[in-house]
């Protein structure tokens, strides 16, 4: 039996005393430590929740058409429109007590640091989903103490600011799935082609053992070590009781359709529309570039994916076998909506878009602007000047200016404005351009669009001063939609990530031509597509392309030593078409290129719309004219042509140049007189209006 002495107790005792203080002094400092660490953490406050977002374009049938990706590929998704499984699957094997603790898993984190300690690295981790998400956002992955250190903040600061749910997917949106995909729904579309939405059980068990190791368990580098990983996330799906363990096998031996994106930073459709909507979000709208780049922005657009294809499609087609170059714009004229874009032969090889960037001399493709004028001036389709080999002088006859036509052809007598533009006669158009004055030209011209600097000289009325393919292209839709002017729409609206519209853009519409004679102008330009306006030294311009259309269409062509030229429309569509090379003139049969394009494109792009016509206004009458006088034809004229005119501008006088026999003379006088007759009549019913007070 040991003997304590009195003075051992005393001493054991005192020892157990300043033991038991010490203790109580450590507790207090520890209980102190937490509660200063819990409020640095919430005097921190919430911490920033912002991370690279990958901005979606989207085409005007809500298809996505290409998407901006910096570094990291990732779609932001709320937590209820993942599939459940993805959830149960991802706190099975990453965090099974997720939803009951406060960030840290004490009993993992002490085990992990008795193995470290054992092996003697820091090679074992036991980070919660809270600690990985702090990581994500903020940290680097560097196995030191300091990073583990600063994670237990920011994962604290999470805890007392934001929600296990709000936690739960920021981390399923920004881990890291591999292969340039961050987040479940970048990860889902890549590997499977779907929303993560659509994922089944043994789709989610799969995309959820890659965060692991991303290299390590992709199936697309690795199939059979990713499907071992799988097989553990399902087997710790079952013990977590989310599905059976039959289940388990089951969906473990499921088929995958492992039908991977492989180019996930690829613009999809129609690459230079969307560089010029890009331009459109910093220049004109101010948006910051990283906000586009890396915002998470959803960009709705006009572009319509079928039209881009089937206008992609025509131009390789065409052009496949040259060296030429090319640009091609369709648009809604009634709103100005640009439906296609192509601005090169191959985007990858050239990211110069023609279509915007460059600058051609459009040819004969400025007369519309020429003739509208003429058309307020006075003339009418009827109008009839002399078509032959002429020297103009101007400048008070300091200059002169000598032009010709194709092939130095001329008709050497009368011709009618409907028959000039149909053949593209040059000096008809210069004695026009000389009758106007050359202002009248570049007025017209920039009221319907052209900003481009025009330069008042004789040769602008033949197209010599270079212009936008996409500028010339859209001040076409006044003619084609009744007199407006339209804005070229590309984007229609821009939602952050948030669900906010950051821009909403309506189509800027404005009347500023007369409807009847932009329905005259329309007319006039149809008739490069009619025969009957073909003469002995001249083709009409379409006759090479009028088998390829089948509906009402209106167009002007043109043509330079360097381009080639063709814009024309339904009232549903129109489209430009520029054929050239960068550098250097067109060669021999270069020329048709452009009308071949427009013509399979525009039939192609309609294939399954109304055949429409132009709608008529009130105002505009039809008349049977011989198109070399401009007067009223007879059943004599060997040829007739019906155009249109504002009423009250129509011709009077029958042509005689064709009647020589006395029958011919008598049906001629007697239709004569049947419209004097009408004449008296609409003069008395005017007189007896007028009389009545109506």
């Amino acid at each position: 039996m040991e003997v304590i002495t009195r003075k051992q107790y005393r001493r054991k005792v005192g020892l157990i005393r300043k033991l038991i203080r010490l203790t109580l002094v450590l507790g207090i400092l520890l209980m102190g430590s937490v509660v200063g660490l819990l409020t640095y953490a919430k005097m921190q406050g919430p911490p920033p929740l912002q991370v690279q977002q990958t901005t979606v374009f989207y085409g005007s049938d809500d298809s996505v058409i290409g998407q901006r990706i910096v570094g990291q590929n990732r779609h932001w998704i709320p937590l209820d429109e993942i599939n459940p499984a993805i959830i149960e699957a991802t706190i099975a094997i990453e965090d099974r007590k997720f939803y009951r603790h406060y960030g840290f898993d004490f009993i993992r984190i002490g085990s992990a640091v008795l193995k470290n300690i054992q092996q003697g690295t820091k090679a074992q981790g036991a980070s919660t989903i809270t600690q990985q998400y702090a990581r994500n956002l903020f940290l680097s992955h560097a196995k030191t103490w300091q990073r583990k250190w600063n994670e237990a903040i920011y994962a604290l600061r999470l805890e007392m600011n934001y929600s296990k749910d709000e936690i739960l997917e920021g981390y399923l949106n920004t881990i890291y799935y591999g292969h340039g995909a961050y987040g479940i729904e970048a990860a889902a579309n890549y590997y499977f082609q779907k929303s993560a939405s659509e994922l089944d059980i043994a789709e989610a068990s799969m995309l959820v053992g890659i965060p692991k190791g991303p290299l390590y368990y992709s199936p697309i580098r690795n199939y059979d070590r990713a499907k071992s990983r799988q097989s553990q996330v399902l087997n710790a799906m079952a013990t977590e009781g989310y599905i059976t363990a039959q289940e388990a096998d089951d969906f473990y031996r499921a088929p995958l359709d492992l039908d991977h994106d492989t180019s996930l930073s690829s613009l999809v459709t129609g690459p230079y529309f969307q560089d010029v909507v890009y331009q459109i979000l910093t220049d004109e709208y101010g948006l910051d570039p990283q906000i586009i780049e890396a915002g998470g922005l959803q960009v709705y657009t006009t572009l319509d994916p079928d039209l881009q294809e089937k206008a992609e499609k025509w131009v390789e087609d065409e052009l496949k076998a040259t060296e030429l170059q090319t640009a091609l714009v369709a648009i809604d004229p009634r709103n100005g909506d640009v439906k296609a874009m192509v601005g090169g032969r191959n985007y990858l090889e050239s990211q110069f878009n023609r279509a915007t960037q460059a600058r051609r001399a459009p040819g004969s493709a400025m007369k519309p602007f020429l003739y509208y004028a003429a058309l307020e001036h006075g003339f009418t389709p009827a109008t009839p000047l002399t078509s032959e080999e002429t020297t103009f002088v101007y400048d008070d006859g300091r200059e002169t200016y000598a032009p010709s036509n194709f092939n130095n052809q001329y008709a050497n007598d009368f011709m009618t404005l409907a028959k000039a533009i149909a053949l593209s006669d040059n000096i008809y158009a210069m004695k026009t351009h000389f009758f106007l004055g050359f202002d009248q030209l570049t007025t017209t011209a920039k009221r319907l669009g052209i900003e481009s600097t025009l330069t008042e000289i004789p040769s602008l009325a033949l197209g010599t001063k270079r212009v936008g393919v996409l500028e010339i292209t859209n001040s076409y839709s006044a003619f084609a939609n009744g007199g407006k002017k339209v804005e070229p729409r590309f984007i229609t609206k821009v939602v952050d990530r948030h669900g906010n519209i950051l821009i909403e853009q309506e189509p800027v519409v404005e009347q500023i031509l007369d409807p009847n004679l932009a329905y005259v102008m329309t007319d006039l330009m149809k008739g490069m597509f009619d025969l009957n306006l073909s003469s002995s030294h001249s083709e009409v311009t379409g006759r090479s392309i009028i088998h390829l259309v089948n509906r009402p269409v209106a167009g002007k062509s043109g043509t330079t030593a360097s381009d080639s030229w063709m814009i024309g429309y339904t009232p549903q569509l129109l489209t430009g078409v520029w054929v050239g090379h960068d550098q250097g003139n067109l060669q021999r049969g270069e020329g048709q290129y452009a009308k071949r394009i427009w013509a399979k494109f525009l039939e192609d792009a309609l294939a399954d719309k109304l055949k429409l016509p132009f709608p008529k206004p009130a105002n505009v009458v039809a008349a049977t004219i011989n198109p070399d006088n401009g007067r009223l034809a007879t059943d004599a004229c060997p040829v007739q042509h019906v155009s249109y005119f504002v009423a009250g501008t129509e011709p009077v006088e029958y042509c005689q140049e064709h009647i020589n026999t006395p029958e011919s003379i008598s049906k001629a006088k007697e239709e004569i007189a049947e419209i004097e007759e009408a004449k008296k009549e609409k003069l008395l019913d005017r007189f007896i209006k007028w009389f009545s007070g109506h």
